[in-house]
Parts: structure tokens; C-alpha cells; sequence
């Protein structure tokens, strides 16, 4: 029971350890070059022609070229190269630069155009059937209830009919006499 008391210690030995040290260089951060930490800002050239300024008509303006930033200096937040490759060229905005092309994505864009027409193809042969089966489908209705309608009429006639029959078959009744005589008598 007293190797119990000892189970603690051991725990409280695990826990004391020395944090590790810092060591500050005393030589400064050299300078970076910005390429790969910054993209480059994008100007475009416009040129404009003669023309009369708009704030005050006696004054005109010779035609002359104007700059415009595009689209200014900003981080690059892309992680860095690791420290022993040479840096890598700065990358461009997505929008700004040209879609690579090469052979393979030359034959899968053209496999997807020609899938793509081959679709459309499909979709439209397929929109003409359905057209087709929702018309065969109206006229199959009419046609039903057409068929109802004349199979009550031709019940009803068959009733009729069968009525007829039987009243053919049956014997004649009597006349009614409309007097007070008894039948078979002659009357004055």
C-alpha cells in the first residue's frame, strides 16, 4: 500500500522540465527585394484626342496621353518559397493573364464543345418527343372519353331495344271498352 504514495511524485517529476531558450541575433534584418512579397501595380496607356474641357469652354485640351493605375500595388499572400530554393517569379492575377494552352487542353476543349453539341442535339430530339407523347397522350384522353360517352348511349339503346322486344312478344292486351257493357255484347 505505500508504493501507492509514491505513484505522485513520479508525476510531479514528469512535469519539471526547463522551457527551451531564446536567442535574439544582434545583426539586423537585411533588406528583401519585394518580388514575390508584393505584386507590381498595372498601368494603362490611354490616348486621348483634342477635345474641349468640360469645366470651362475656353479652354481645349491637344490630344496627349493619360496613364492610369489599373490596379494598384498589393500583398501577395501566397506562402513563400522555402529558404533554400531561389525565389520565385511574382505571381499574376488570374484575370490579367493569358490561359495556358498546349495540345491537351486544346483536344479536351474541343472534346467538350463536341460533347456539349451532341447534347444540345440530344436535348432538343428529346424536347420533340415529349411534345409529341403530350399530344398522342391529349388525344388517347379524348378518344376515352369519347368511347365512355357512346358506350352509355349504346347501353341505353340496347335497353330500349330489349324493352321493344319484349313488348312484341307478349300478346295484345284487350281493348278497353270506355262503356258500361259487358264485352262480346252487341249494341244497338
Amino acid at each position: 500500500m505505500k508504493a501507492y504514495y509514491f505513484i505522485p511524485l513520479l508525476f510531479l517529476s514528469a512535469c519539471s522540465s526547463t522551457p527551451p531558450k531564446l536567442t535574439l541575433s544582434s545583426k539586423p534584418p537585411s533588406a528583401m527585394n519585394a518580388d514575390g512579397i508584393r505584386y507590381p501595380e498595372l498601368l494603362h496607356t490611354y490616348h486621348v484626342g483634342r477635345y474641349a474641357d468640360p469645366n470651362d469652354d475656353l479652354i481645349m485640351h491637344e490630344q496627349h496621353l493619360v496613364y492610369r493605375v489599373e490596379e494598384n500595388t498589393r500583398w501577395d499572400l501566397h506562402p513563400g518559397p522555402a529558404e533554400n530554393n531561389p525565389p520565385a517569379p511574382p505571381l499574376r492575377d488570374a484575370a490579367f493573364a493569358p490561359a495556358p494552352v498546349n495540345d491537351v487542353i486544346l483536344a479536351e476543349v474541343n472534346s467538350q464543345r463536341l460533347a456539349t453539341a451532341q447534347i444540345m442535339t440530344q436535348a432538343r430530339t428529346l424536347s420533340s418527343s415529349l411534345a409529341q407523347f403530350q399530344a398522342a397522350l391529349q388525344q388517347t384522353k379524348t378518344n376515352f372519353q369519347e368511347t365512355a360517352l357512346l358506350r352509355v348511349t349504346v347501353n341505353e339503346m340496347q335497353k330500349r331495344l330489349d324493352a321493344l322486344a319484349a313488348a312484341q312478344s307478349r300478346p295484345p292486351a284487350p281493348p278497353v271498352s270506355t262503356t258500361n257493357e259487358p264485352p262480346g255484347s252487341l249494341g244497338p
